[in-house]
């Protein structure tokens, strides 16, 4: 599994990012829906910026994915960690 940090770039104008905002969440939901994101929400303490969790088959595949964003490949920074799941809890 991987954790994706997404940070869009402090210079963006408004306009930018309102244009953009709308195909990112596309891409969100595309990719949710295809079970590779398995998490995904904005920070509360941090604004235009949000984790994913996603599970693909390998780190280039997220890779492409993450070509697909909006704000890719200059209007955001895009960090990736890999991690293997221990524990699990329920929550809601």
């Amino acid at each position: 599994m991987y954790l994706i940090n997404i940070t869009v770039n402090g210079d963006i104008t408004a306009e930018q990012h309102e244009a953009l905002f709308t195909r990112h969440v596309s891409w969100f939901q595309q990719y949710f829906n295809a079970g590779k994101f398995v998490l995904i929400g904005p920070y509360s303490d941090r604004e235009k910026a949000g984790v994913i969790i996603a599970q693909t088959e390998t780190r280039e595949e997220l890779e492409a994915i993450l070509k697909e964003d909006a704000y890719y490949p200059n209007l955001a920074e895009y960090e990736i960690r890999e991690f293997v799941p221990k524990m699990v809890g329920s929550w809601q």
